[in-house]
């Protein structure tokens, strides 16, 4: 005797409209404390970064190993640098790194123009 014929599955569930396109809201990590605005200049090999900061300084950053597997970074992208409480003007940590549409929104804000302009190359 041969099986019986499965009846197709019934959708028991009504199919959605679809909602009007809102504006998409997302939070953007502002510096907090002694940290600074930072753009990457050139990579020196294992972490290790020279970043040029919004408050003027060329630092020599490092990736902290939390973030060595997780955050991949370029000449350009811009970052979060935190000081050292030695040798803060010439080394720094790099804290978070902003992806290209956090760049424009803070763009949007006036909160980085100055390293733009502050630009003397």
């Amino acid at each position: 005797m041969p099986p019986p014929k499965r009846k197709p599955f019934k959708k028991s569930f009504k199919k959605k409209k679809n909602a009007p396109p809102t504006e998409e809201v997302f939070r953007v990590k502002t510096p907090r404390g002694r940290e600074v605005f930072g753009i990457i200049e050139q990579r020196m090999g294992g972490s290790k970064l020279r970043v040029r900061c919004l408050d003027g300084k060329n630092r020599l950053c490092r990736i902290p190993g939390r973030m060595k597997r997780r955050l991949w970074v370029r000449e350009g992208d811009t970052v979060v640098v935190e000081p050292w409480e030695l040798g803060g003007d010439v080394k720094g940590d790099i804290v978070y790194k902003y992806r290209p549409n956090q760049v424009s929104w803070l763009r949007k804000r006036n909160l980085i123009t100055e390293i733009e302009e502050s630009d003397e190359f």
